[in-house]
Order: C-alpha cells, then structure tokens, then sequence
C-alpha cells in the first residue's frame, strides 16, 4: 500500500495586485530572447503591450505569435513552434487565458523534443529533454493552466481535443496579478469561473486526491462559490478579481496533483466536435455528473455542504450533498449557462456523434478517476441528459 504522495508546482509563483512588475526580471534570468504568446484580444487591450515594455526594461529581446483562439489547436503550435525555432528563442511567454498558455505549453516542449504535438496523444515516453523555461501569465480566472502540467490542443486531423499531461509542460514561472481579469467580460467571468469550480469539484471527489489537494480544493470551492457572482455581476469588483484569481489557481494546483475525473473527461468531446467553450460545456455537464456521482461521493459532497452551509452542520450527509447539487445548479441559471440545445446543437447532429464522444470521454483517462466509473452507456445517457438539462432550482431548498 502507498504510504505516500507527490505534490508538484512551478519553481516560483507570484500572485496578487501588480504581481506582473517581476516579468521582465524573471525572464531574464532564463534567457535572452523570449517567444511571446498571446492572442489579438489580449494585443488590443494592451495586455501585450504591458509585457513587452517590461521585457524592454529588463533588456529582454523578444519575438511574438499572436495569433491563438480560443481553442488551441496543433495548427497553432506548429505556426508558434515555427517562430520560435527560427528566432532562436531561448524562454517563452504566455499571457492571456488558458488557450493561450496551453499553446505555449507545447511549443515549449516541441522547442527542444522532436515531432509535432499530435506525436503525444497516445505516448510521452519520447519527452526526454528538458523543455524550454515558460512563464505562464493568465487573465481569466478559470483554467488554472499557469501551474498545471497539462495542456489541452485540438488535434484538427483527428477532430479531438487532446489531454496530454507530463512534467515537461510544468511552467517554470507562474505569474497571476487580478488586475489582469479586470477586462474579462461577464460571459468570459461565467465560463472560467465554472471551469475552475470543475477543477476544485473534480480534484476534491477524485480517486487520486490527497490532504494537499483536498486543501487547495475546499479553499478553492469555498472562494469561488463566494464570490463568482460578485465578479460576474461587477467586473470591477477587486476584491472578488483577487479571490477568484487566487481561488483559480488553487483549484489549478489541486487538480494538476489529484486529476479531473467525470465533467473534464465528457466536456473535451463537446468542445471539440461543436466548439463550445472549454468552461461552458463543463458547466453544461457538472450538475448532471455530481448526480450521477453522489451516491458515491455523498460523505465528500456533505464536507463542502457544511462549508458551504456552517448553520446546516448537524444535516445528514445525504441532505448536505443534495442542497451543494442544487446550489451548483442555481449558480449556472444565475450566470446563464444554457444546455446543449440552448447553446444551438443540432440534435440529429448531436444523436450522430454521441456514442464517439462517449468512447472519446473514456480514452481521455478521466472518468477513471470519478468515485463512480460509469459504463460507455452511462456516459451517453448523461449527454443526453445534459442536452436538455433543467438549471432551474427551487429556491425554498436552499433555505430548509
């Protein structure tokens, strides 16, 4: 029996209000010509900008791909790689959200390992150099991707979305400053929000969860069930920007040591066949699949309904787990999550492709790790649960 874990993090993290000014010194003690990744939102709000007059300050020279949506696919890591190999660059930079940085994740890899990303899907046992230095910057409060050895790429020729985790993807650097979020609309705040409850949920109820992660989730789920809304509703809101952002990467560290389990491994097929965003389709899935867990996963649901709801501690378990399902479901009608068919997938279409995307959620690994393992048949019931799923909560729950 294993009497012991492995918790692992990036070299150095900084993290709070103005946590940016250290870019420009940082990067220089690991190289001297960056690779700078981001996309062209991120170049018109001046985020970019703000990085390369720091790395100017620092006498950093640099080169920039910019050109990242919001699904990274392997077409923009070859476009990026490219860049890099020609440049010489010798460090690499993401800023921007969690597209941006798992991106830079692979070219920083690739830079120094042969292939293309598409090489890993099925193995990374060929991952034997050490990749290039990365400093990860996000702004939006969801992914977590800064501290995670993980990227997720969309393989365009085989229509999915890769998870492919190895130590080499670990940033060495992770800078998360909140004044970065400020410029996240709603919509955007909602979706990385919920992905980031995802990763605190998922990391808390898995298989390989451990105290250092159980930690990190709980005070993840407890942050962000505060304080989503505040953020969601007023973008202004610094307080709610730094508990979020925190909160992210919290949830980040919790899930890169512990694993997703049921949502992540059935919200990649969805994102990949009908390009929905990364946080929305987990949204989408969460209520559904913590239903289908709970009678597995009720004692762990009832710890977070007593954080959740300290006036309800003497409740029985199977109460506590109920009543955090139903706040979670009232959190998504309050951000406006839609389900699969409000989002505009075609139902035929759907039909065509649901038993694919349940054989694609159990490659993925993750399911695995779900407290309850579900079948092939389980999963696509559950799609087809979530394609017309009822947000709606009645709110006299809540309060008994």
């Amino acid at each position: 029996m294993k009497t012991y874990s492995k918790f692992s993090m990036p070299e150095s993290v900084f993290y709070g209000r103005d946590a940016l000014k250290q870019l420009g010194d940082e990067v220089a003690t690991y190289g001297k010509r960056a690779l700078l990744i981001s996309d062209r939102v991120m170049e018109k709000i001046g985020h970019v900008g703000k990085c390369t007059d720091l790395l100017e300050k620092a006498n950093v020279a640099y080169s920039s791909y910019l050109d990242v949506n919001s699904e990274p696919t392997d077409s923009h890591v070859k476009e990026a790689l490219d860049i890099c190999i020609k440049e010489k660059c010798d460090v690499v930079i993401a800023i921007g959200g969690g597209s941006c940085i798992d991106a830079a994740k692979a070219v920083a890899v690739l830079a120094t390992n042969r292939g293309g990303i598409n090489d890993y899907l099925h193995s990374t046992s060929a991952l034997t150099k050490e990749p290039l230095p990365l400093v990860t910057i996000p702004t939006t409060a969801g992914t977590g991707s800064e501290v995670t050895n993980v990227t997720v790429i969309t393989n365009t020729k085989e229509d999915i979305k890769m998870m492919i985790k190895h130590p080499a993807f670990l940033p060495k650097v992770a800078i998360v400053d909140p004044i970065l979020t400020l410029s996240t609309p709603p919509s955007v705040t909602a979706a990385t929000g919920i992905d980031a409850l995802c990763h605190a949920i998922e990391a808390y109820l898995s298989k390989r969860s451990q105290p250092l992660t159980d930690n990190l989730a709980l005070s993840a789920i407890e942050d962000i069930l505060t304080y989503i809304k505040r953020a969601y509703d007023n973008g202004e809101d610094m307080e709610a920007r730094e508990k979020m952002a925190t909160a992210s990467m919290k949830a980040g560290l919790a899930f890169t040591n512990a694993s997703v389990t049921l949502v992540h491994g059935m919200s990649r097929p969805v994102g990949a066949l009908f390009h929905v965003p990364h946080g929305i389709s987990n949204a989408m899935l969460l209520p559904a699949v913590l239903k289908f867990t709970k009678e597995e996963a009720t004692e762990k649901l009832a710890v977070i309904g007593r954080l959740l709801y300290p006036e309800s501690k003497a409740f029985e378990d199977e109460r506590l787990a109920d009543l955090v399902i139903h706040k979670i479901k009232l959190l998504c009608s309050e951000l406006n999550i839609p389900n699969m068919e409000k989002w505009g997938i075609d139902k035929e279409e759907f039909k065509q492709v649901v038993a694919k995307m349940a054989t694609d959620a159990l490659a993925s690994g993750s399911p695995g790790n779900n407290p309850k393992v579900p079948s092939h048949e389980e999963i696509v019931e559950l799609y087809y649960t979530c394609y017309e799923y009822d947000f709606s909560v009645n709110e006299e729950m809540l309060k008994s």
